[in-house]
Formats: structure tokens, C-alpha cells, sequence
């Protein structure tokens, strides 16, 4: 069968990351939700998105197809649902599709024509930007349990101080020496070739994905992934990090998203809370206006290839769209559009020329190329957020 992952009507909620990738692509837990649907399936999967996005992330479609909400994190429950769909037959959770039955033939499909299957079961979904951050720690309990069932971890070097070691799963190549791990609030999970270097004090759950790194004496409290390739230092407590993206000195990043090829400058810090403690409220692309989260803790949700410099200080509750880049003293304001150029004194226009030169010094560092698919992905980004930037 040939499995297809649809962005669903939680999209535009889940702005600014979906700007640059379909919400198959997010990284929750210790996978993105695609690769945590392949595994399940034991299948390649491509994605219904953005025409913008297609040519990056294109669709297969054959002749017999299921599509499935990618808002939906499987389960061996639903996954075992999804994979036995016959013809004419969707899955429902409520009011919302999960996944259904299709053929290329099909130009429109009339769920009042279907078999509906209730799912009445429990499962993770991710709708929400905060959903990314606040649903981490089951995210990784569930990951850590599918991708270590039934194997062995790599030793645990002598050095190393582990509480609850039975939930601390090491895989080949990484590298750690007199680092302290408290697997007893929930599992640790260190990838392949990933490092942890000395003095650093990491609680669970926690994710350290493939070429990963802690820097020196970080202080980590879970939820926390940091996706392939990227690195933190400081403290960090509950934040996802998309692979390629920097938080590598000191300084507070706490109940935060961070996209990819991000930089964070030394001694940046992020409040999680308000003053008076009351609900935070974050930017929404669909509203244009600040939403309710229900959130006592929330802190930075930054798009795709956006940075800052050393001793930014992010408000509670702050929004910064794709390429934007900030600096200076003071809080700049809580919705930091795409392609901003400045900070709290004021904001001008990041123009594409410049940042595309930044983004292929930057990727070309891990040798990846800035390619043509890129530039129009970004420029496309560009038009489309035109409207939030002061010309």
C-alpha cells in the first residue's frame, strides 16, 4: 500500500514551522512525525503540501492510496488500524479524519459515502506550535520505547554518573565521559555519534539526536530534543530543537521551539513566565492577533533560519517568524515577522539577497548546499509574510 501524510487543517496553527516544511516534518519526541510513521509502516511515505513546498517534498501517488493526517502520531493500536483500511473506509477521531482509503481516480472525497471506523483510543496529535514542546516528554517515552524494543544500548561509560540506567539507551558512537544522567523522571535517549561533553547534568526525558551535542557543564532539564546535528549549552528545560540549529552557550532557553539552521547568541535568554502568572498568549498567523494557549509556561517559537545575537532577551510568549535576524538591547516585541531585520528599537526589511548569502555560508559549514529549491521555498515565505513587516 502506498501511505500519504496530509497536512491537514492544523497547518496554518502551526506556523511559522510549516512555512518551510510539511507538518509530517516536525520533529517531536526523537523523530519527525513522517519517520515515525515510516517505522511503524515499514514504508518510505511522501506528503500532500504546499505546492510551494512540492518540489522539495513531493507527493507519490499510485493507484491505491491511504492518506493519513499528519497531526496524528501513530500508535501500535492505530497503526495496526491504518494498515488493514480497505477501500471506501476512513478512520475518525470525533469530528476530525485520521486517515482513509483512496484512489487516484478520485477527484473529490465525500466521507458520507464511507465506511467510518471510530478510533476511540488514545493518541498524540500535534495541532498547536506549543503542542511541539508541551507534548515532548510523552512523545519520547513512546519513541524511546518503539526504537528500543528488543535491543541491546551501548555500555555506559564508567564515568558517567546514571540514575535509572535501565532508561538511558546509547547508540553506536556516541561519545560521553563524567556527565551526570537522572533517567528516573523518564528515558534518555543519545543517538548515533552524538556527544555529551564533561560536567554536563542532563534530566529526562531527553532526546539527543544523530551528531548531536551538549556542550561543556550544560544544564538540561526535560522535556528537552535536540534534533540531528545541533547543539546546546547553558540551560535549557522543555524545548525542541530542529536538527541543524545552534543554542551553544550559556544562557536560558526554556519551553521553546526552535526550527532549523537557527542560531542562538551568547547569553540570550527567554522568560517562560509571565510577571502576574497569568495564561500566555501567542502570535496566530490564522487570527492575526494573539491567541490563548492555556500555557503557564511558554516561551520562543522560532521559524526556520532565524537568529539572534549575543544578550537578546526574549519575552514570554514570543513569536519570530523565518529569516529573521535580531540584535541589540531590550525585549523586541512578542511577534518578530519573517525577514525582520533589527530588535526592540525598531524593525526593517531583511532583504532575500542578503539572507540567502547568510543561509549558504551557514549550510555550506555542514555541507549542505543552498540550492535553487531552497531560494524559491524562501522567497515564496518572503511574499507570503510581506504583510506583517513596517516597509
Amino acid at each position: 500500500m502506498n501511505y500519504i501524510l496530509f497536512d491537514g487543517p492544523a497547518r496554518n496553527a502551526l506556523l511559522p514551522f510549516t512555512f518551510t516544511r510539511p507538518v509530517a516534518d516536525i520533529l517531536i519526541g526523537i523523530m519527525t512525525i513522517r519517520q515515525k510513521w515510516e517505522k511503524y509502516l515499514g514504508s518510505t511515505i511522501t506528503t500532500l503540501t504546499e505546492e510551494y513546498l512540492s518540489d522539495k517534498f513531493p507527493m507519490v501517488e499510485l493507484e491505491e492510496n491511504v492518506m493519513i493526517n499528519a497531526s496524528f502520531l501513530p500508535n501500535a493500536v492505530l497503526v495496526e488500524m491504518v494498515s488493514n483500511l480497505q477501500s471506501n473506509q476512513a478512520i475518525f477521531k470525533g469530528d476530525e479524519v485520521i486517515a482513509f482509503y483512496t484512489n487516484e481516480e478520485q477527484e473529490e472525497v465525500n466521507f458520507e459515502t464511507y465506511d467510518i471506523i471510530e478510533y476511540k483510543g488514545d493518541c498524540l496529535t500535534v495541532e498547536n506550535t506549543w503542542d511541539i514542546f508541551s507534548k515532548n516528554g510523552a512523545a519520547i517515552k513512546e519513541d524511546f520505547a518503539f526504537l528500543t524494543e528488543d535491543r541491546k544500548s551501548k555500555s555506559i561509560p564508567k564515568s558517567v554518573n546514571a540514575i535509572a540506567p535501565e532508561n538511558i539507551f546509547i547508540e553506536e558512537g556516541a561519545k560521553l565521559e563524567f556527565v551526570t544522567l537522572n533517567a528516573s523522571a523518564g528515558p534518555i535517549y543519545i543517538g548515533k555519534n552524538a556527544e555529551i561533553m564533561e560536567g554536563s547534568v542532563i534530566r529526562g526525558p531527553f532526546a539527543l539526536c544523530e551528531e548531536a551535542q551538549v556542550k561543556l557543564a550544560a544544564k538540561v532539564y526535560g522535556a528537552t530534543t535536540v534534533g540531528p546535528y545541533s547543539r546546546i549549552g547553558g540551560e535549557v528545560k522543555n524545548s525542541v530543537l530542529f536538527a541543524h540549529s545552534n543554542k551553544g552557550h550559556d544562557g536560558f532557553l526554556g519551553d521553546s521551539v526552535l526550527g532549523e539552521w537557527c542560531n542562538i547568541g551568547a547569553d540570550t535568554n527567554n522568560s517562560n513566565l509571565k510577571n502576574n502568572y497569568e495564561e500566555v498568549r501567542l502570535w496566530s498567523y490564522e487570527t492575526e492577533g494573539f491567541a490563548k494557549t492555556g500555557l503557564q509556561f511558554c516561551g520562543l517559537m522560532m521559524g526556520d533560519h532565524s537568529k539572534c545575537g549575543i544578550n537578546t532577551m526574549f519575552n514570554t510568549g514570543t513569536v519570530v517568524g523565518v529569516s529573521a535576524n535580531i540584535f541589540g538591547s531590550g525585549f523586541p516585541r512578542n511577534f518578530v515577522p519573517s525577514f525582520s531585520w533589527g530588535g526592540a528599537a525598531g524593525f526593517t526589511t531583511y532583504m532575500t539577497k542578503k539572507a540567502f548569502e547568510t543561509a549558504r555560508i551557514v549550510m555550506s559549514r555542514r555541507g549542505i548546499e543552498f540550492d535553487e529549491v531552497e531560494a524559491a521555498i524562501l522567497e515564496h515565505v518572503f511574499e507570503e509574510t510581506k504583510k506583517w513587516r513596517k516597509e
